[in-house]
C-alpha cells in the first residue's frame, strides 16, 4: 500500500481547536480518517516550527490521499502538504525502466 507523508500547519481556528481538544484527540481523528479510506496511520508527531504535525499514512491510492487533503484543506483550520514516499525496492524498479528524455535545447 502506498505511503504518504502529510505535513500540516495549523491556522488560528485549528490551533484553538487543538488547545480545546488536545493532541490525542487529533491523532485519533487522523487515525479514523485513514481507516475510513481503507488505510492506516503509521506515525503521527507534533513538531515546533513551520510544520506543526507530521504524519505517515498507508492509503490505497493517490485518489484517497487527494480526497483526504481536499477535505483537510477545505476545513479552514489547517493546511497540509503531501509527499508520496517510495521504498528502496520501488526506486530499484524505477531505475530499471527505460525512459527516453532530451534536455531542453539539445
Amino acid at each position: 500500500m502506498p505511503k504518504y507523508l502529510l505535513q500540516a500547519s495549523y491556522k488560528t481556528t485549528g490551533a484553538k481547536g487543538l488547545l480545546k481538544d488536545g493532541g490525542m484527540k487529533r491523532r485519533a481523528m487522523v487515525e479514523e480518517l485513514a481507516e475510513g479510506l481503507g488505510g492506516k496511520l503509521e506515525a503521527f508527531y507534533f513538531a515546533f516550527g513551520e510544520t506543526d504535525v507530521f504524519t505517515i499514512m498507508d492509503l490505497p491510492d493517490d485518489v484517497s490521499i487527494a480526497a483526504a487533503t481536499l477535505v483537510i484543506n477545505a476545513s479552514g483550520g489547517v493546511t497540509c502538504k503531501t509527499t508520496v514516499l517510495l521504498t528502496a525496492e520501488e526506486i530499484d524498479q524505477a531505475t530499471k525502466k527505460i525512459v527516453e528524455y532530451r534536455p531542453p535545447g539539445e
